[in-house]
């Protein structure tokens, strides 16, 4: 099963501000455990986003697209980053998870959504 592992955004991610020395032992930690991921043959794909004051939105309705700028509201709701892994069950994605760094300094959180499979579809 793949699955899409979402860090969340914090007020702080939003800002593209980090302490330094947080960011260096958070980066050391993330490397370590990327490669733990890379080794079980877990991961596939991995990335930091920039904050959403550099993205942009389109909105639809019916023919008509409208831009919307960013930054955007409501930090938590945001993604700073992601992964998509492979694993056998929701089960072992969680179990990964519960193993990873805090990616922000302060409270953070974690999302995970499995990917529709062709089976899914009928």
């Amino acid at each position: 099963m793949r699955v899409m592992v979402f860090v969340k955004a914090t007020e702080d991610s939003e800002k593209g501000y980090f302490p330094t020395p947080w960011t260096n032992e958070m980066m050391a930690a993330m490397g370590r455990f990327n490669d733990d991921l890379r080794e079980a043959g877990i991961l596939l794909m991995a990335e930091g986003l920039k904050p959403s004051s550099q993205g942009k939105r389109v909105g639809f309705d019916g023919p008509g697209r409208t831009v919307i700028d960013g930054p955007f509201q409501h930090a938590r709701e945001l993604v700073a980053g992601f992964w998509l892994w492979e694993v056998k069950d929701m089960d072992e994605a969680v179990a990964w998870v519960k193993r990873c760094p805090n990616p922000m300094p302060g409270p953070s959180e974690i999302e995970i959504r499995p990917l529709y499979e062709m089976a899914d579809l009928g």
